[in-house]
């Protein structure tokens, strides 16, 4: 493999920028550091770009002693140095085809079978609202609004009459996915949990450590994603709990009743976890 000073060399020598990213993309992991020594600028840095290669490319690279004549002909190893450019590039060197010809024939090797690259999928296409009671457990709710006034108002009492009494009242955050249109999509289900992932673990500095997850509402996009099973996300690590939205809540009685055994569940969660703090 090509060190990277030297591929730099090359791509400056034929005219070519090199390009750093200088932002952060969103959820994109950080670009390593990386100090390279440049050689300093000589006379040969006037050159067109042109020039510069074919010189990079004519400069020879270490020589090795010719066989005898009555011995069997060794192997040819690449050349080393500046010189292996024209081995690299082949018939893209000026003067290529003259050597190619005189050198004798090699029966061409077997081409090997290249995996097909898998044809591109549609991303999974969601939006939630997302707040952190205390910084201890997630409030989801599968919508892409913020909860009106009403529907905050629900919550809270819920929260208050399971004994669930947060420091602040929850701001909601919007999260969307994919959160950048256009680029490909080799696996859809996975794609999605590592962004969400990746938003919760930036939210971890204003002091989010999720310790339960409520959903309020049922989605079947979130449905593979979340894959709750006997009150567990394996996707977060978390007990969860998942039940009607509230503007299903705020308009069904029935709905309110069949909460109040879950309610019940929440308060001593919320409580024994605090006492362990």
């Amino acid at each position: 493999m090509t060190a990277e000073p030297q591929r730099l060399q090359y791509l400056e020598a034929m005219g070519l920028t090199a390009w750093t990213a200088r932002y952060r993309l969103p959820n994109a992991r950080p670009t390593e550091a990386c100090d390279w020594a440049l050689p300093a600028p000589d006379e040969d840095a006037r050159q067109a770009p042109g020039e510069r290669l074919h010189a990079l490319l004519e400069s020879p690279g270490e020589a090795a002693p010719a066989p005898p004549a009555s011995a069997p002909e060794a192997p040819q190893r690449p050349p080393t140095g500046p010189g292996k450019a024209r081995a690299l590039l082949g018939d893209m060197v000026p003067g290529a085809e003259g050597s190619a010809a005189a050198a004798p024939s090699a029966p061409a090797a077997p081409e090997a079978a290249t995996p097909r690259a898998e044809a591109p999928q549609e991303p999974l296409r969601f939006s939630l609202q997302v707040a952190c009671l205390d910084g201890r457990w997630l409030v989801v709710l599968p919508r892409e609004a913020a909860p009106g006034a009403m529907e905050h108002r629900l919550l809270l009492n819920l929260l208050r009459a399971a004994g669930v009494v947060p420091e602040q009242p929850p701001a909601f955050e919007a999260f969307h996915w994919p959160q950048i249109e256009g680029l490909p999509v080799q696996s859809p289900l996975e794609e999605a949990g590592e962004g969400l992932q990746a938003f919760l673990a930036g939210r971890r500095r204003r002091g989010w450590a999720p310790e339960r997850l409520l959903v309020f509402g049922d989605v079947a996009t979130l449905a593979p994603l979340l894959a709750l099973q006997d009150g567990h996300c394996p996707l977060l690590g978390l007990p969860a709990w998942q039940g009607p939205g509230l503007t299903e809540l705020a308009g069904s009685a029935a709905a309110k009743r069949a909460l109040w055994p879950t309610l019940t569940g929440w308060c001593r969660a919320w409580l024994g976890e605090a006492s362990d703090a």
